[in-house]
């Protein structure tokens, strides 16, 4: 049976753990788990075995760190290739025999499973983070990140894997990045696992209706969650997740949280505890069922066992019309959505000069005041004859998602720019536009089916502009079935009627209010409108286009182009969704009652010219750190130390904006990029002024950071340098894959106080108990602080840790008390 069809026709079987297994074996602390593939692969069919003999459907190959950042082969090393091959070979192999397939090659001395199997088995190639993070976050190139997944999957896919499976993935910029290598470089199925954290959340930020939102758009066929959480806390993201996708849902919880136990790494949920979990998680809604760290096949067995007799999950397409970012979706069948019109340069002046000059710190401020005044989608055009949109639309876009984790609509009619930004943009955007002349519709739907977006669909062909509503509806409906041959679903198209100026046209505003019903009534679609239009030439523009928005929302618009910075405009949307109902307790309109309020009671003073939107901001230091502005952040800087010591300005700007910052992210109400972003604010700021402070006594503390011995993930470490570094420390990066005498060395030889060890893996976690252990040995009595994904409080007292640092933030705050600052 192919894979497709038996993730839809029952529940399907994922095998469990490996680094555990492996660890059991032999494994030793540091050592690569991949260069088992070709130094041990009769150990690696066994454990491939086992599970195909609990009862699995799927085995994963052994390739999970298998990246060219790892094995190069350079000096000696494995490349990759060789370890992806030998580890698909193995797992095919298994598979074959269980299959009873004739001439299936032998790995290894052990035993075919006899009998033909009557159970559907599969490979799925096993595919994991790269280790490091993809700009603006870190250093990596987002086409650099899509080139290193692509050498895994042309190694690996036509050695006979049934599907490509994405895991253990914490941004969603690297998990688009992975799916384009699958997608670009293999026809097998793609299936794709996030780690969610206690919040429902990425490390990044995202939720599980944007991964739904991005990965159903780039066309993945299963998603899910694996690692990180055991059974009982994934449930409660389960019903999130089935709720937002329409293809099925994987769940591979981990064993429980790791503690230590003579040495060994163990877990705290057994077999049939973990089992009587994933039978509520397939009720809650889950079609694939596995295990991650700690399961072995007796809980692959159990939970088999708990869960055969149940049906399926009810499996519906959610027709919803959606756009996401990194961190959350924006839903277009509820309430109307505001999108921001002012990063379109037509009629302004200032946003031409900036984008002429490539001043990006002029479109993030704009995008920043945009966002604040509640715009929940921000249109981005950079169409000026002199600029090309191909390399200024991508640039715009990246500069933006930046700053604000609002959704933004790709606006340009150049093919190129769009596909361009449709490539490097974080989630699911809307694309502006397409229309009903044959030659945009068939530039436009394959990047939209390559991609993913919501798309504007604007009712107008080769005979320009139907001067009736029903000459827009049959080019919206011809629209849509064109859509239909390219496999774009009905929810993936907004339509624009086109409002047009009334000033010369008397009823454009009825036509385009009559364009709306037909769409909705007759053809079950949504609309979107550029409001403004349809005041242009008239005084007092306002007052037009607000009382058109409000007839247009009474129609059924789904969402509108419009200045969010207009009194008028928000005034009439604000109103509407409370009488409406949309808006519970009134508590968005008195929020901006209470804006307006106050603006007013600063104008009558005298003390401002604008209006609140256009002037929110201090235009501080702190502000611009807090807002994540690095250029700015500079040139505040420059100027206030005219008139301020440096010193000063560190101590009353810089570090309570990080404070600030700082705070937020704990209290779960901004994500890392944000934190990171500020972060870089902050050292531009402390560059400018550092060059003013005298050269010091060098008596600022310093920190040792290093990932340990085995492990090549460094996300969490440049994290906690970067923070640790603007709050005025001295780090000494060791960088990845450290062995521990080199920290132990490090410490003792300069004197640091301080050690900072990270993993991600739980086959790494041996080498930083062995780190600490040689720490103390050494008789170094300084502290030690630990982090990662697989690290708990538990955990980090069991191997001897001083401090257990959940996230960056943790870290600063346990130096400063170490260190009494």
């Amino acid at each position: 049976m192919n894979i497709l069809d038996k993730i839809r026709t029952s529940i399907t079987y994922f095998d469990g753990g490996m680094g555990t297994l492996l660890q059991a074996r032999g494994l030793k602390p540091g050592e690569l788990p991949e260069t088992w593939n070709i130094l041990h692969p009769e150990i690696i069919a066994e454990i491939h075995s086992s599970y195909y003999a609990a009862g699995s459907n799927i085995i994963t190959t052994n390739t999970f760190g298998a990246n060219s950042f790892k094995y190069d082969g350079k000096d000696g090393r494995y490349s990759v290739e060789e370890v992806v091959q030998a580890g698909v070979r193995i797992a095919v192999q298994q598979r074959d025999k269980e299959l009873g397939k004739p001439g299936a090659g032998e790995p290894s001395a052990v035993p075919g499973a006899g009998e033909p199997s009557p159970v559907p088995r599969y490979v799925a190639l096993d595919i994991g983070p790269l280790g490091k993070m993809l700009k603006p976050l870190g250093d990596l190139e987002f086409e650099e990140a899509v080139t290193r997944f692509a050498e895994i999957v042309r190694a690996g896919a036509p050695c006979g894997a049934d599907v490509i499976l994405i895991e253990t993935m914490n941004d969603c910029y690297e998990t688009k990045a992975a799916v384009l290598a699958a997608k670009e470089n293999s026809d097998l199925p793609v299936f794709v696992t996030c780690v969610y954290d206690e919040r429902k959340k990425l490390m990044t930020g995202a939720d599980p209706q944007a991964m739904a939102a991005m990965l159903e758009g780039l066309g993945v066929d299963a998603i899910g969650m694996n690692c990180s959480l055991g059974p009982e806390q994934m449930l409660s993201v389960v019903p999130e997740l089935a709720a937002a996708a329409s293809i099925p849902v994987i769940v591979s919880p981990n064993a429980g949280l790791p503690r230590t136990e003579n040495g060994k790494t163990v877990y705290d949920v057994d077999a049939e505890t973990f089992a009587g979990f994933m039978r509520k998680i397939v009720n809650a809604g889950a079609h694939i069922i596995g295990g991650c760290c700690g399961t072995t096949p007796e809980y692959i067995k159990a939970e088999i066992a708990a869960t055969k007799d149940l049906p399926l999950p009810e499996l519906r397409d959610k027709h919803r019309p959606v756009v996401s970012s990194y961190s959350h979706a924006v839903y277009f069948d509820d309430v109307p959505v505001l999108i921001g019109e002012r990063l379109n340069p037509t009629g302004k002046k200032l946003l031409k000069a900036a984008l002429r000059e490539k001043n990006m710190d002029y479109v993030m401020q704009e995008a920043i005041k945009q966002a604040e005044c509640g715009a929940e989608v921000l249109d981005v055009n950079v169409g000026l004859p002199e600029i090309s949109e191909a390399e200024m639309l991508p640039e715009c876009v990246f500069a933006v998602q930046s700053v604000t984790d609002v959704p933004l609509q790709l606006d340009t009619g150049d093919a190129d720019a769009l596909a361009c930004a449709l490539r490097m943009y974080n989630g699911k955007p809307m694309i502006n536009s397409v229309n009903g002349k044959a030659e945009s519709m068939a530039a436009v739907f394959p990047l939209a089916k390559k991609y993913g977006g919501l798309i504007v669909a604007l009712t107008l062909d080769e005979n320009g502009i139907p001067a009736t509503a029903e000459g827009r509806f049959a080019i919206a409906k011809r629209i849509m079935e064109e859509a239909g041959k390219y496999g774009i679903r009905p929810c993936d198209l907004i339509f624009d009627p086109l409002a047009l100026t009334i000033s010369s046209d008397k009823y454009a505003a009825l036509t385009a209010l009559e364009t709306i019903e037909l769409i909705k009534n007759r053809l079950g679609g949504i609309c979107s409108l550029g409001i403004s239009n349809i005041s242009f030439g008239l005084p007092h523009r306002d007052f037009i286009t607000a009382s058109f928005f409000t007839m247009a929302l009474q129609k059924g618009l789904k969402a509108a182009i419009m200045n969010p910075f207009s009194v008028e405009m928000m005034k009439a949307y604000r109103s509407f969704l409370a009488l409406n109902a949309m808006d519970d307790n009134c508590l968005q309109y008195l929020a901006f009652a209470q804006t307006v309020s106050e603006t007013v009671q600063a104008a009558s003073a005298g003390k401002t010219t604008g209006s609140a939107a256009e002037t929110s901001g201090s235009g501080s230091l702190k502000d611009a750190i807090v807002h994540g502005l690095k250029e700015k952040s500079a040139n505040i800087a420059a100027v206030l130390l005219e008139t301020k010591e440096p010193m000063s300005l560190i101590h009353e700007e810089i570090i309570p904006a990080l404070d600030e910052v700082g705070a937020g992210f704990e209290e779960k109400r901004i994500y890392l990029p944000q934190l990171l972003m500020s972060a870089e604010a902050a050292t531009s700021a402390f560059d400018v002024i550092r060059a003013c402070i005298p050269a010091g006594d060098g008596t600022a503390p310093k920190i040792i950071l290093a990932t340990v011995k085995g492990d090549i993930h460094d996300i969490g470490k440049n994290i906690v340098r970067v923070l640790l570094e603007n709050y005025s420390y001295r780090v000494v990066d060791l960088g990845k894959d450290v062995p521990p005498e080199k920290i132990v060395e490090t410490a003792v030889k300069e004197n640091i106080r301080m050690v900072g060890l990270s993993a991600l893996m739980t086959t790494t976690v041996p080498a930083m108990e062995e780190t600490i252990k040689q720490l103390r040995a050494a008789g170094w009595d300084g502290m030690v602080a630990v982090g990662g994904a697989v690290l708990t409080q538990e955990y980090a007292d069991m191997i001897g840790a001083d401090v257990y640092a959940k996230n960056a933030m943790d870290t600063v705050k346990e130096a400063n008390r170490f260190f009494g600052r």
